[in-house]
């Protein structure tokens, strides 16, 4: 079952990636599909996403009610943020914020560092929140909803896909995680040293 799960997680980003025009998609009702492929067009995006998943896999490894909270704190503080975005809410620093996310979640996966629940969930959370808003000012307003709600779902795919690796990485080789988590610290330092 876990060699199944891994396999269906590693279709999704070829999934995401599915062709939508070259318009966006906006005029032929694939609004929600360019939200679905956007968390796998970026690195950064790409990066950040997995990280949750592996980190809260790792931290959490004999729960998984506690392994859900943050990326689900995650997805959800994305969604508001995104609403917030569209809506024109503007806040200052925000790609610096999404740099500093990868930072943070890169040294949190580096260190293995084990939080309380709550306090990685709301961590996460707010980092989602800058994601959400960068994002949601990106997206038309006329069909702004249904990218979110793609944006959203390939979000949580990200998640479970960190968290299958994470599992899956953990009986075999410890210090992967530590070497992914150094990389997305360096990618997020470099991000920030260009943001400010």
């Amino acid at each position: 079952m876990k060699k199944f799960l891994l396999s269906l997680a590693a279709l999704l980003p070829a999934l995401a990636f599915a062709h939508i025009g070259h318009d966006g998609g906006y005029h032929h009702g694939s609004a929600f599909l360019l939200g679905l492929a956007h968390p796998f067009t970026g690195f950064d995006h790409l990066a950040a996403m997995l990280s949750v998943g592996l980190w809260s896999a790792l931290a959490f490894q004999h729960s998984l009610r506690k392994a859900i909270a943050a990326p689900a704190a995650f997805a959800g503080l994305l969604l508001i943020g995104g609403v917030l975005g569209m809506a024109g809410v503007n806040a200052p620093a925000v790609e610096p914020m999404i740099a500093a996310s990868l930072l943070v979640l890169g040294v949190m996966l580096a260190t293995q560092i084990k939080l309380p629940v709550a306090a990685g969930a709301a961590l996460v959370g707010a980092f989602a929140i800058f994601h959400g808003l960068a994002h949601g000012s990106e997206l038309p307003a006329e069909q702004g909803l249904a990218a979110l709600s793609g944006m959203v779902l390939g979000t949580l795919a990200l998640h479970l896909t960190g968290m299958l690796a994470g599992h899956f990485v953990l009986r075999r080789h410890v210090w992967l995680p530590r070497l992914a988590g150094g990389a997305v610290a360096v990618l997020g330092l470099g991000l920030l040293s260009g943001a400010l």
